[in-house]
């Protein structure tokens, strides 16, 4: 058994965010000492290292609600899992587009001024106060 000091510990997962995701009912309510302090199992290690992975993968709360509820029904297909990780793909790329749009666009700006002159004709702030000056839509 862990306690949520331990299990945080474990899986890189603060206190109040394991309080939250029991909260949310994404983790099973611990069971409590005499002294109500909660304790985990293996099972709720586990729980949680899979929540914190999908949500470094960007997961949304709703989007994990629903993996787990497909996990605890391992007779179920997992076309929906498959749903689930395509649409997080597509906002990903969707994402790294918009990000190298940006990219594109701060290098235009940042070469547009050798940061030599004064800050009354430095194109940078001038192109952060006018969106005209932009190349594109970002």
């Amino acid at each position: 058994m862990f306690s949520i000091g331990e299990l945080s510990k474990r899986t890189k997962v603060k206190v109040p965010t394991i309080r939250y995701y029991e909260e949310l009912g994404l983790l099973a309510e611990a069971e409590r000492t005499s002294g109500n302090q909660r304790r985990y199992d293996n099972t709720g290690l586990e729980r949680l290292s899979f929540i914190r992975h999908a949500r470094d993968l960007g997961f949304s709360i709703e989007a994990i609600s629903s993996l787990i509820e497909l996990q605890e029904h391992p007779d179920r297909s997992c076309e929906t899992a498959t749903d689930i990780a395509a649409s997080q793909l597509e906002e990903v790329r969707a994402k790294i587009k918009r990000l190298r749009t940006l990219e594109k666009e701060l290098s235009r700006i940042s070469k547009g001024c050798d940061g030599e002159g004064v800050s009354e004709d430095c194109y940078v702030l001038a192109s952060l106060a006018d969106h005209n000056l932009c190349s594109r839509e970002h």
